[in-house]
């Protein structure tokens, strides 16, 4: 049978609270909560009319969504909790955009939060199998054992298979982690917003000499974010902001390639990425040339690094040149994490996603701010979670 005309998925409202650190910030119900009165009070809708629910978060027990959105109201619709590790965000925003654009749903609320603990990222099931246990083994075969954190074990290893295959240095990820300060400085929502020179970012503490500083990591963060997806009928009925649509969207998980090609570029998501975008210029018939911002997911500066190539924004082998010509920033090519990334602006797991819907919005909306970017027209979100999975999403200004 020939696939039916998909519905046009319109971001009618987003909501974001102030990112903060362990210990500061409210409770996982209150933060997921005020994003999405935030995201409702953006699109001028009242939570009667939402259909269905996507709630995102990594750390915490089931139903948390419920937990949180029950502050909202308690309507009797469907919740979903959703965990994809770093991308869950965004993969609540998948779901949410599938509904609508399959005609099924009229109005869905995705939302995404985080409370975390201070320190590395660790498990938090050790009488079961890891979901971990085939990338340690290729980790370990690929760098050999190490006491090196988990996280910082996987993109540092990136970041060195980058160094060792195109001659990238230290310097280059000390200048996005230092690109990225100077754009979060402009964001009030921001947990980080003094500016650091390539020079302080080189002299932080080494996390793995010759590979990484304290400086090129993001921080543990707690915060939430949402966003109000609706079908074009519904937004036209209620006289609600059609300013941005979602015109393609992506996700994959996991090739062969993760394992088989021995290379810690590939462990931490590479292929996934390129699939995914590939998949999206193609559906929404434009290329790399013709994207005008982006936030990508610098977890790590190194992931920042190797992500432009993933996405198309430069050749491969070339973000070094990319980044010395200044087309990661205003006045560049592209502009890359004007919200600041991960890596000031924060990343509380499960509100990522959501949090660079944020952002991407305000920017086609035009109401960026100090950060905004100058007739943006092309917006493109990527968000990883190792496991794994990639959503990669454009937004057009309708």
């Amino acid at each position: 049978m020939p696939k039916a005309a998909a519905e046009k998925v319109i971001v009618a409202g987003v909501g974001m609270i102030p990112f903060t650190k362990p210990g500061a910030s409210p409770s996982y119900d209150e933060m997921g909560a005020a994003a999405a009165r935030a995201a409702l009070d953006d699109a001028g809708v009242d939570y009667a009319h939402v259909e269905q629910a996507y709630a995102g978060y990594v750390y915490g027990d089931s139903t948390c969504g419920q937990k949180a959105l029950y502050r909202v109201g308690m309507t009797g619709i469907p919740v979903v909790n959703v965990n994809n590790n770093c991308s869950t965000g965004s993969s609540a925003l998948f779901l949410a955009r599938q509904a609508i654009e399959s005609g099924m749903l009229d109005c869905v609320l995705a939302v995404g939060f985080e409370q975390m603990a201070p320190g590395a990222l660790g498990s938090v099931y050790e009488d079961r199998p890891s979901a971990f246990e085939s990338f340690d083994e290729t980790c370990e075969d690929i760098m050999g054992k190490s006491e090196v954190p988990l996280a910082l074990k996987y993109f540092g290893g990136a970041g060195k298979s980058h160094m060792d295959k195109y001659g990238t240095t230290l310097e280059d990820f000390a200048k996005i982690r230092a690109k990225a300060s100077r754009h979060a400085a402009n964001n009030e929502l921001a947990v980080f917003r003094n500016v650091v020179t390539p020079e302080e970012v080189l002299e932080a503490k080494a996390f793995w000499p010759g590979v990484m500083t304290r400086l090129m990591a993001c921080p543990p963060t707690c915060g939430g974010a949402a966003a109000v997806l609706v079908s074009e009928s519904f937004a036209k009925k209620h006289g609600l902001n059609t300013d941005v649509v979602i015109a393609a969207q992506a996700m994959r998980t996991d090739f062969p390639s993760t394992f088989d090609a021995k290379d810690m570029m590939q462990l931490v998501g590479y292929d996934m990425t390129a699939a995914a975008t590939k998949s999206v210029y193609e559906d929404a018939g434009i290329g790399a040339e013709d994207v005008d911002v982006v936030e990508l997911h610098d977890c790590f500066a190194h992931n920042e690094l190797i992500t432009y190539e993933g996405l198309g924004l430069c050749g491969e082998g070339e973000a070094q040149k990319f980044i010395a010509d200044g087309d990661n920033t205003f006045g560049g090519k592209v502009v890359t994490n004007p919200s600041g990334g991960l890596l000031s602006k924060g990343h509380p797991l499960g509100a990522t996603g959501l949090a660079q819907c944020y952002e991407l919005t305000h920017q086609l909306r035009g109401t960026a701010g100090a950060r905004q970017v100058e007739g943006a027209r092309n917006a493109l979100q990527h968000n990883l979670g190792l496991g794994g999975a990639c959503v990669v999403t454009l937004y057009q200004a309708a």
